[in-house]
Formats: structure tokens, sequence, C-alpha cells
């Protein structure tokens, strides 16, 4: 998230990188084993809808990741939805790896190439500390969602140790809602995507044809477990609101997809509206990916399933009176711009602009404060 929000109140895969991913055909020779806790819920793993039943302490399941727990960058963002951002700024941790792995990915570097380092319990609780000292408003995991047992286990310790601030979850919404209960009673804000509720779609650009109902059953889980609660926050004289609880539905729109976006809105004012904030975002941006002719060929032949460019000023008219029609209790939505210096690059140890963000922690040097 980094353009700017106005706000109206009436994310077997796609991709495949060059390191060896596996797939157990044990899954479908049987039921999958129950889901348990810690490092012990990879072998093998069933934890997220994909089910690939790798032994993660031995191989790489799909998300790409073994049994450690990896991170590449954490930092003060801004660029968030005000209610996330408020004051001090959300308190980001990028995680490496991804169950989805879109194609279109701006993180790409991260989700699909491996780019982070482990960290152990000490100094995630370091990180998220870190944050905090920092005038940060909440603690914001993004894209965990294959690393969720572990990651509740830190968080409880890292509550236990003196945490203070909000766990928001930041994710695709590709998760089952049996793994999501494991942060029932630690995460109080949830940030997930509602990409598509186009199977063809999803298989095309995702390699998950059952994304649209994993994910709309795991957003709706969350509406249903965690009701809205804002509360004004005042800082030299300026008041603003704080999400304490709750989901923010994010959409972001695909180029020359309007019927999608169409049917999403459509499901989020069913679903959503009243119970929820929805956030609409026109940030698409072409990302210049680095990496291999056979992975290119790959993802060129997946983003052929959309119109790969900036989203156009017709389009962004035509969301405008889809929303207005709707009539959102409470949703965001970004100006348009043709600005595409906000992309990230997790190579340096700031990714994002000054402006959008302050560094913490980087996998390459480690704390910055």
């Amino acid at each position: 998230m980094s353009l700017p929000f106005r706000t109206e109140r009436i994310e077997e895969p796609a991709l495949q990188g060059s390191a060896s991913l596996h797939c157990s055909a044990s899954l479908r020779n049987g039921v999958p084993p129950p889901l348990q806790s810690g490092v012990s819920a990879y072998a093998p793993c069933v934890q997220c809808p994909r089910k690939c039943a790798v032994d993660r302490k031995a191989a790489r399941g799909l998300c790409g990741e073994g049994d450690a727990l990896r991170i590449a960058s954490a930092c003060l963002h801004f660029g968030e939805e005000p209610p996330v951002t408020v004051f001090g700024g959300s308190g980001t941790i990028f995680f490496t790896g991804c169950t989805l792995r879109c194609a279109f990915c701006q993180n790409y570097q991260i989700s699909q190439n491996g780019m982070g380092r482990a960290v152990d319990r000490t100094e995630f609780i370091k990180i998220c500390r870190t944050l905090e000292d920092a005038g940060a408003e909440n603690i914001n995991l993004v894209t965990g969602s294959h690393a969720i047992p572990l990651i509740a286990s830190y968080l409880k310790t890292a509550r236990e140790d003196g945490l203070s601030i909000p766990f928001c979850w930041n994710s695709s919404a590709y998760e089952s809602v049996e793994t999501l209960e494991m942060l029932e009673d630690l995460v109080s804000v949830w940030l997930p995507d509602l990409k598509t509720l186009s199977p063809e779609l999803a298989k095309h650009l995702f390699g998950a044809e059952n994304y649209p109902e994993a994910a709309a059953r795991a957003v709706r889980w969350m509406i249903e477990r965690f009701p809205l609660s804002l509360v004004q926050k005042t800082k030299d004289g300026n008041e603003k609101e704080k999400i304490e609880r709750g989901v923010i539905v994010r959409h972001l729109f695909l180029p020359g997809r309007f019927s999608e976006t169409a049917d999403v809105l459509a499901w989020l004012k069913r679903y959503a509206d009243g119970k929820a904030l929805v956030s609409l975002m026109s940030q698409y941006t072409p990302v210049p990916f680095e990496e291999s002719e056979s992975v290119r060929a790959k993802r060129l032949d997946a983003l052929s399933a959309i119109e790969n460019r900036l989203v156009s000023p017709a389009e962004d008219a035509d969301i405008r009176d889809l929303i207005d029609a709707h009539g959102f209790e409470y949703l965001f939505y970004q100006e348009l711009s043709d600005d595409t210096s906000w992309l990230p690059d997790f190579n340096r140890t700031q990714p994002f602009s000054n402006a959008l963000a302050k560094p913490v922690w980087h996998w390459k040097t480690g704390f910055a404060v």
C-alpha cells in the first residue's frame, strides 16, 4: 500500500523460481493430518489451502519456505490506510515466501525469489519492540500466511514479554480458517485482500483456482469474529481515527478487468459493508522483474489474463461511479497516479522512499536504529 487514499463515509504456484519446490503425493491418497502448532505443523504441511503436504523440515513447500521464519525488512510505514498508520506509522514486518505467488506481485523479490534471512524468537521480538519504541501504532505482519504456527508462537511470547501495541494481519486471505484460529487471541486488526471471485482468473494469475472460495471464507471469518472498533486519537491538536479492532478488506483493481471488481464490490456490499472497512486500490503498476528468461516467459503468460499497464483515467472514473452506486458506509480509495517510484526494492536497506517508510531492520544489515 503506497499511494494516497481518500475516504468516503456514508494478493501449484503460477510462477516457479529457480529453486526446487516440492509437493507430496501423499495428501491425494488420504485425509490430511490434523493441524499442529509450532514447527511441527510443517511436517507434513497442510496449513494453507494448497495443502502441499511437504515435510518442510526437509524441503521447501509450494510457498518456497522451509521451517525457518525468514524476514526481509521491518520499517515504520506511512502508506497504509489512515486508520492503520494514524500518527506514528505502521510497524511493518515483511516475511519471505508466500502461499499465493501472484504474477504481478510488487514484492516478488521476497514473496517469490527468496530474499530475506532467518530470525529466531529472540530477534523477532526485538524487531517488534524496536518498532514499538520507534512510535509504531501497531505491528503489521505482511504475508506470513505460510508461517502462521511459528508466528503465532512468537507473537504470544512477545505479548508475554510486554509488547502492548496491536498486531495486524496483512495477507492475501489465501488461508484456511482452521489455521487462522491460531491467531484469534493474538491479532486484533485484519488487513486481507479479496483479489478476485473468478476461479478462472485466479487459476491463471495465481495458479490457485480455489482462491475465491478460500479467501471469501477467510474474510467472512475475520469479519464475523472481529467487530469494527475505531477510536479518535489526538496529537498536537490534530485528530485522526485509529482502528483498534476489526477488518479492512482490500481489493486491487486489475486493468482491463472491470467486471471482476464489480463482482468483488457487490460481494463486499453484501458481506462487509457496515461491519468492516473497504479499501479499493488503483495502484496496479507493471513491475520491472529481474529474472531468467524461462521464469519471465511463464510470468508473461500468466499476465496475459489482464492488461499489464497502469489504470486509465476512464477506468478510474468508472470505478468511482460504481462506488457511488453502492453507497458504502466507509470506503477508502486511492487517487489515480502515474508515479511508479514507490515500487519497493528489498535489495536496498531502505526498500521504499523516505517519505513512505523509515527502516528499522533489514535482512542484509540487521537493525538500523
